[in-house]
């Protein structure tokens, strides 16, 4: 394989659009193949790059396609709160992928999550609770003390225990707590019966 036909991290980076710790973090995961050389430094093959990224691109697409003609009504969306790219992008393989007929939306902090539900209501709520500024605690709370957001489907993804949600203050009635690293089958269960509510409801009005 020639140099032209591989790229080192900092070049994934870029053409990602992402982190050099994320595409390090895909490479260890085994998302992306790579290999060392002898000096140490990884090599990604530049046609895996180009791969995962039209998936990621292609997945998307037919996310909001299929959220557009779904059901003769509209369809339930999904907003993730998450700071960490790599997390993020492993939702949005997997939400893309379940064929779920919602629209998927993704924030990467507690502010910017504050105005998108302000601006469109979703049918459910992903968020991390440690972020930086606005965290997730805060973005749950604003959305139990306002009425007219209190049917949306709240769950946590988080790393910490259930012990250390405990000494912030527990977790609120009626959301949900999936611990890091989320188990796929786990969420999946739970995201298709949230949106398969929200379909039965939207049949009986």
């Amino acid at each position: 394989m020639t140099n032209a036909e591989v790229c080192t991290t900092q070049q994934a980076a870029l053409l990602l659009g992402i982190s050099v710790t994320s595409v390090q973090q895909l490479v260890e995961t085994g998302v992306l193949a790579a290999w060392k050389t002898q000096g140490g430094h990884r090599r990604i093959p530049l046609a895996a790059v180009q791969a995962y990224k039209e998936v990621a691109e292609t997945r998307s697409v037919q996310t909001a396609e299929r959220a557009v003609n779904a059901a003769g009504a509209a369809a339930p969306s999904i907003l993730v709160v998450e700071d960490n790219p790599t997390e993020r992008m492993l939702y949005q393989l997997w939400l893309s992928n379940w064929d779920l007929g919602a629209e998927i939306r993704f924030c990467d902090n507690g502010y910017q999550a504050l105005i998108e539900i302000a601006r469109d209501k979703p049918e459910v709520l992903l968020a991390d609770i440690v972020m930086n500024g606005l965290d997730g605690y805060a973005v749950i709370q604003t959305i139990m003390a306002d009425p007219k957001l209190a049917d949306i489907n709240i769950a946590i993804l988080s790393a910490l225990t259930g012990e250390e949600l405990e000494e912030r203050g527990g977790i609120p009635p009626g959301v949900v707590f999936f611990q890091k690293p989320v188990v796929a089958e786990e969420l999946r269960g739970y995201l298709r019966a949230c949106c398969a509510a929200r379909v039965r409801r939207n049949r009986r009005a």
